[in-house]
């Protein structure tokens, strides 16, 4: 299958450097097997810091399982060097923010979560701990903090997948 990356756009208002924080991040993702097609019912996380050994002694992958369906073990790997901020000069543009390396397993669909941290553009102010959890930001709209200039937030927050057709270098 390759890499395949996750695009982030959103509408930032005095805040910059949209990111997620460490190695115990959780990406919530449903997963296609590449092999039958089957796709996750639920979210699954996959973090940084997990490492699972591959089957034969091939290494490791964040997450390794076997397709309830077709049986087939597969594997998806966070590439931790891909990692990147949402910044204000991105604004309403998509923008690749981490890319995953698939062996079987395809992302399909990405739910963001707590964990994220940002700034204000303005007053360097670190907020942490941002939850984008759709039930915590109805509309998709997240007030950070009101200022005598405005008020920081982000809203219309979209994802998207992209395949990457680069080799892959192991």
């Amino acid at each position: 299958m390759g890499k395949i990356a996750l695009q982030l756009k959103a509408t930032l208002e005095n805040v910059t450097n949209l990111r997620p924080v460490g190695e115990d991040f959780r990406w919530y993702l449903k997963m296609k097997c590449g092999n039958c097609g089957e796709i996750s019912e639920k979210w699954q996380y996959i973090r940084l810091m997990d490492s699972v050994a591959l089957k034969g002694g091939r290494g490791s992958a964040s997450m390794v399982q076997k397709c309830k369906l077709c049986a087939r073990e597969n594997s998806i790997e966070i590439l931790s060097s891909t990692i990147k901020s949402y910044n204000a000069e991105d604004n309403e543009k998509f923008k690749t923010i981490v890319e995953f390396e698939c062996r079987g397993l395809e992302p399909v669909d990405f739910q963001p979560q707590a964990g994220f941290a940002a700034e204000g553009v303005e007053s360097g102010t670190v907020f942490s701990d941002i939850n984008l959890q759709e039930k915590h930001c109805p509309g998709k709209i997240v007030t950070l903090s009101h200022y005598r200039t405005g008020q920081t937030m982000m809203r219309r927050l979209r994802s998207l997948w992209g395949s990457l057709k680069s080799p892959i270098s192991l």
